[in-house]
Parts: C-alpha cells; structure tokens; sequence
C-alpha cells in the first residue's frame, strides 16, 4: 500500500478557496519585486521571503498582501501570474480550481477593466490545453475597501462578464467591516446567475457568518471556522448543507487558530457540516494543497478512503456542471480503484 502522500501526490482533487495573487509562488514574487526594486518593500529574493511571509496577526498578513498585490501592475503580469499557477496545480493533481480574482485592486492600480478580464481568460483557455487544468473565478470584493470596490467589482463582474466566473465573494478583514453593506451587491449577481462564497467566521466569531447567511445569501462559506462555538449554527449549516471552505494551515498562519493541533475541523465533521480542504494562499503560507490534506488526514484521523472522500466532497461542493461533476468523480474513483492496497 501507498503511503499517504504518496496517495494524496496522485489523487486527483479541486479546490474552492485559493486567491489570484496569494498563489503566486516565491520565485514569481522574487521576480515581479526585482522588476519593480525601489517602490516596493517586497524583498526580490526567495530565501528572505520566508521570513517576509510570516505573520504577527491578520492585519499583518492583510499588509503583507496588499504589498504582493501591488507588484502586479500591468496585463501581462495578470496573464504570467494566472498561467503558472495553472502549471503548478497540474504539479499537483488538481484538476479544476476556483480562483479567487480581486479584479478592484488591479484596476485601481492601473490596469483596465478590459485587459484584466482578456488576460485572465486568455491565460485560462492556455491552462486549460497545455496543463489539463480548469480554472473558474470568484470576484471578490476586498472588503477593506467598503462600497466603492463593490460597486466595482459588480460592474466589471455583470458587463464583462468573463466566461470563467461563476461566483461573487467577499474578502480582507472581518473585524469593522459590516457584511451587511454589500447585501445589494450580491443580491445584484445571484439575480445575474453567479453564486455567493463570501469569506466568514474566519478572524471573526460566529455572528459573521449568520451575517453572510442572512444578508448576502450565501452558498458557501470562505472559512466559516468560527461555527464551532456555535452550536445553532452547526446545526444550522448541516441542515441546510452549506458548505465551509477550510484552510488549515492558513487560520494558524494568521493566528485564527493557535495551532494546528487545535483546528475546528474535527468539530465541523462530527456536527456533519459538509466541508472541503483548501489551501488559501499556499506560497505565503509554505503549503500547498496536497500539504493540506495530509494536515486534514491527522486531524480527522482518516486514511486513503477518507482523504478519497475529501476530494469527492471538493467536487460536489464545487459549482462545475453535472457532467463536469460526474467525470471528476469518475476520474477519483478510477484512481481508488488502481490505487496499491485501496481496491
């Protein structure tokens, strides 16, 4: 029989909660912060940034970020940026993402609307035949940036229209940011077909996330981890199967968590709230996603069934068509099957 990893390397998975800009790898960041040296605080070296990319609390890791965000100043960087991430997931087995776009932070950097929108396609359909992999947006309205990003982000969002977007977020931080603000916004893009995923309950307690539920509509929830102090809310989230996107070792990377050891996850599963592993922002955080399941294997206790199960549990909470559903599955089960030890 494999070992775990070994397994995991090869199981083929989705993710659903993985941002644009926090996916760019160490040696891309390096890059993009020699090209711009001088007007960055970004070090252009990928053995400082280890130390760059660790955090004293949320707010820090906003910063640090926004910092990276703005090394992305032009289309081509947008498009360079999107296509190897697209390489480095097919590294690792994933076969469909939905990639988390703040298309504000670009635009009000610079970068038009059009342009964002043509790269991010462009470098989509490339991804799509040289890698195997396919990507889907989210856009998210970087909540530090109140109602004029919103008003933004919906626009670019229902006039352009990027045959890859399938939903509508909410990110940035929780603390002193209402959710309740953006109801119009998101009540605007579910009424146009695209699905709710604001982030919730991640820095927060679990009165964000009844604000996500209950103003924004939400289908699922970035993080959510926050509903194990509430037990109405488990309950409530069970019941009505909304899923949470859980990202382990980012919630102790930026001290939602204390430790590993002391995740939610186990809690959330036992409650029966459906959840899938993810990554967030794998490169600042020294993980990736094949990392995260084995950190979500401890955890839970589960072996190469149960990490099988997680990864079908990532494509049903996924909003890819039935066909694309059914033929992910198929691939996952095909791969159990094969698998040493596992038939």
């Amino acid at each position: 029989m494999p070992d775990l990893s070994t397994f995991v390397a090869g199981l083929p998975k989705v993710e659903l909660h993985v941002h644009h800009i926090g996916s760019a790898s160490p040696r891309i960041v390096a890059e993009l912060a020699a090209r711009h040296a001088g007007s960055t605080p970004v070090p252009p070296d990928e053995a400082l940034l280890e130390k760059y990319f660790t955090f004293t609390d949320f707010a820090h890791f906003i910063t640090t970020y926004l910092s990276v965000v703005d090394l992305v100043r032009d289309a081509e960087d947008v498009w360079t940026l999107t296509y190897e991430i697209a390489r480095e997931m097919a590294g690792q087995r994933i076969r469909y993402a939905e990639l988390t776009l703040t298309p504000y932070s670009s635009i009000v950097r610079g970068i038009a609307a059009d342009a964002f929108c043509e790269a991010v396609e462009d470098a989509r359909r490339r991804a799509a035949a040289d890698f195997g992999v396919a990507l889907a947006w989210c856009f998210d309205i970087p909540g530090e940036a109140g109602v004029p990003a919103a008003e933004i982000t919906l626009d670019v969002a229902l006039r352009l229209r990027p045959d890859g977007l399938v939903s509508f977020g909410l990110g940035g931080p929780e603390l002193g940011v209402p959710r309740e603000q953006f109801a119009p916004f998101f009540a605007q893009a579910t009424a146009a077909g695209l699905r709710s995923v604001p982030h919730a309950g991640e820095s927060t307690g679990p009165e964000t996330i009844w604000d996500a539920l209950t103003h924004l509509g939400a289908e699922r929830i970035g993080h959510g981890i926050a509903a194990a102090r509430d037990p109405r809310l488990l309950a409530h989230l069970a019941d009505a199967a909304i899923p949470l996107e859980v990202c382990p070792t980012s919630n102790v990377r930026t001290r939602s968590v204390p430790t590993i050891a002391e995740h939610p996850l186990p809690q959330l599963v036992a409650a029966g709230v459906p959840v899938s592993i993810n990554s967030d922002d794998p490169p600042m955080f020294s993980t990736t996603l094949n990392a995260e399941y084995a950190v979500a294997a401890e955890l839970l206790g589960a072996n190469e069934a149960g990490v099988a199960e997680l990864a079908r549990a990532g494509v049903r909470h996924s909003f890819l068509d039935d066909v694309g559903k059914a033929a992910l599955l198929a691939e996952i089960d095909d791969y159990v099957s094969a698998a040493p030890g596992t038939a």
